[in-house]
């Protein structure tokens, strides 16, 4: 099975530069990344996003935080193409569960992109409000786990398993820290991995012997002394 690779970012250039390469499959994107593009208007921003991005598919985040603002905003962030899918997160600020939006939307057959996963209990609990005929998305944030000394390996593999079967239903990798994440993702056989640009462009440096890698940092040493002019 294919570990698709998505790129997680906003900034229009970069989008319209991986979405021309076949390496990338898609995208995701959050409030966060959205603002740190410089969006001053969201429906706006990601419609000239969709202008150049056409068929792949990439997520658009709901910012609202009660279940009746998310639906609003779901239903019109869904209206904007076919290869758009709703980003819902499990829960609002409050802590509370938002499986009613979650499988209203997937009832009516609007693809999904649920975030901010961090346990097994919150993938089997969005998994029974999926609709197993609408496409969704599962995103687990490995790299915040891991960042808190967690590993997010025997939760990934406990979604898979339970999601195995179901082919519309998709475990994500987010969060990356690292190329080797990619190698992590594609041996428990994860659906997605979800990586910023500089860990997508460190991918096509798999395979590059360490005798290079050597002679490359050793290279890099000389060069910054050399422009530092140091001396003893």
């Amino acid at each position: 099975m294919k570990t698709k690779i998505f790129c997680d970012i906003a900034d229009y250039k970069t989008i319209k530069f991986f979405n021309n390469k076949s390496l990338v499959d898609g995208f995701t994107t959050n409030p966060s990344l959205m603002r740190l593009a410089g969006a001053k208007n969201y429906k706006d921003y990601s419609l000239k996003i969709l202008k150049i991005c056409k068929k792949k598919p990439i997520s658009f985040e709901v910012f609202a935080d009660n279940k009746q603002d998310m639906l609003k905003q779901a239903y019109e962030i869904n209206s904007w193409g076919k290869n758009v899918y709703v980003k819902i997160p499990v829960v609002n600020s409050k802590g509370e569960f938002m499986g009613s939006v979650i499988k209203e939307l997937s009832d009516k057959g609007i693809k999904l992109n649920i975030t901010a996963v961090y346990t097994f209990e919150q993938t089997k609990k969005i998994y029974n409000q999926l609709n197993k005929k609408t496409k969704s998305i599962i995103s687990i944030f490995a790299g915040r786990m891991a960042d808190k000394g967690k590993d997010p390996l025997p939760i990934f593999k406990k979604s898979i398993a339970l999601t195995r079967k179901k082919k519309n239903i998709e475990i994500l990798w987010a969060s990356t820290r690292e190329a080797y994440n990619f190698i992590q993702a594609k041996q428990i056989h994860c659906n997605i991995i979800t990586m910023p640009p500089k860990v997508i462009n460190q991918i096509n440096g798999f395979g590059k012997s360490f005798k290079s890698m050597t002679l490359d940092t050793v290279k890099g040493f000389l060069s910054d002394s050399k422009k530092s002019k140091f001396s003893l």
